[in-house]
């Protein structure tokens, strides 16, 4: 460092990393350097003092390092988990994350990607609600800033990161099919996404290929956060009752729970229960509920891949990038008392 100098560039930064100025630059803007780099990097600046000035970085890169991020429902646990990580992800990379929630309502949804736009914010992440409306599609097409979709099918060359559903319902499905359950029941809300039918599929899937006739047990409540007292209530007043649940999120869950207790049942003894996504809610209760459920942290860093990449490069391909499901089987799930 030259004798005299007072203020601590990228310059020196690099120089205390043994890296080139691009590959410094590269790893404080969160653009891909290799995890080596990045460590190096960050070592150097921390032992330097450097802190990187933000408003003069936007004026030569004229990125705002702001993302907004539509989100159908922020009630909703399992989306809250799904910024959080998000969040952290981005802020590992110095950008902020700003969080719209679209209550799946298309009027909300359209507005917040107008504000996105005016905001110049550098991207967008979002899983509308509505995803094949006409006036969400056509806001998604005119946006000026890259947008990856995140498990929603919308028209448009988009990149997108996809939930294999169907294959994790498959398998939970094939894992009570072991146990010997035929008589399984399916809770989810009624909307039209592309969970929501990708569940349904890998369900009546499970049993075609078992070569077993697909139960009339589908249950869609009016929204995800709604109770499902009454309509379980229902199916378990049945001479045929389900000896398994699969419910979807926490509120669901939770209504589907007190009415199993208000039947007088016990979990797993006469009937199981598994989860579509994990909660503390589902970890913590007695029994502990077996879930199906995604890899968060794994997903954040696909959508802020897919994003950052495409807002370095704009001309790439479109790309899709799948994240499979995970069971973990707890305490909540046994054969049938008539096995």
């Amino acid at each position: 460092m030259n004798a005299g100098k007072q203020k601590i560039d990228l310059r020196d930064v690099a120089r205390l990393a043994g890296v080139s100025l691009g590959s410094a630059s590269r790893a404080m803007n969160g653009a891909g350097a290799s995890a080596a780099t990045q460590e190096k990097v960050n070592q150097a600046a921390a032992a330097l003092g450097y802190r990187p000035n933000h408003a003069a970085r936007v004026l030569r890169s004229r990125l705002s390092r702001t993302v907004g991020c539509l989100l159908p429902d922020i009630s909703n646990p399992l989306y809250a988990q799904v910024f959080r990580a998000l969040e952290d992800e981005f802020l590992r990379r110095d950008y902020l994350l700003l969080l719209a929630n679209g209550a799946n309502d298309v009027e909300r949804e359209t507005k917040a990607l107008g504000t996105f736009t005016q905001r110049g914010m550098d991207g967008v992440i979002l899983a509308p609600g509505n995803e094949r409306n006409a006036a969400l599609v056509e806001a998604l097409r005119v946006l000026p800033m890259p947008a990856v979709v995140f498990d929603r099918e919308v028209s448009g060359a988009h990149d997108a990161v996809l939930i294999d559903h169907a294959g994790g319902v498959r398998r939970v499905v094939e894992r009570l099919l072991g146990l010997g359950h035929r008589d399984i029941a399916l809770v989810l809300w009624q909307g039209d996404t592309r969970p929501v039918r990708r569940r349904v599929q890998g369900f009546r899937t499970a049993f075609q290929a078992a070569g077993l006739p697909v139960p009339d047990l589908l249950v869609q409540a009016r929204s995800v956060t709604a109770s499902v007292n009454a309509e379980v209530t229902e199916l378990l007043g049945r001479p045929d009752r389900p000896t398994a649940l699969i419910v979807q999120g926490t509120h669901m869950l939770n209504s589907a729970l007190r009415a199993i207790a208000a039947r007088g049942l016990q979990v797993p003894r006469d009937i199981s229960v598994v989860a579509i996504g994990d909660t503390p809610f589902a970890a913590e209760h007695d029994p502990a509920v077996s879930v199906l459920d995604i890899d968060q942290a794994e997903t954040a860093r696909c959508l802020v891949d897919l994003l950052l990449t495409r807002i370095a490069d704009n001309g790439l391909p479109q790309r899709k990038a799948r994240v499979g499901l995970r069971y973990v089987e707890r305490d909540s799930v046994a054969a049938p008392a008539s096995a």
